[in-house]
């Protein structure tokens, strides 16, 4: 497509403000972008939570940083 003597591809799916927008309009490549996301996130912290040498206390604040994407 050309707009303003500026061509523009097509393509199949981008990300536009951290969402997953698919040419079918389509929500499970969303869905499945935000499971992958939420995966990777708990693998990169489960070696902590499962340690001994941290406390409760500091288990929970990492969680809570975890969900709230700090």
């Amino acid at each position: 497509m050309k707009i303003d003597n500026s061509y523009i591809e097509r393509v199949e799916q981008f990300k536009y403000l951290g969402t997953t927008l698919t040419n079918k309009n389509s929500i499970q490549e969303e869905i499945k972008s935000r499971l992958k996301l939420g995966n990777a996130c708990y693998y990169s912290v489960q070696n902590l939570l499962s340690s001994s040498l941290l406390s409760n206390k500091l288990k929970i604040k990492i969680c809570m940083g975890v969900k709230l994407g700090r």
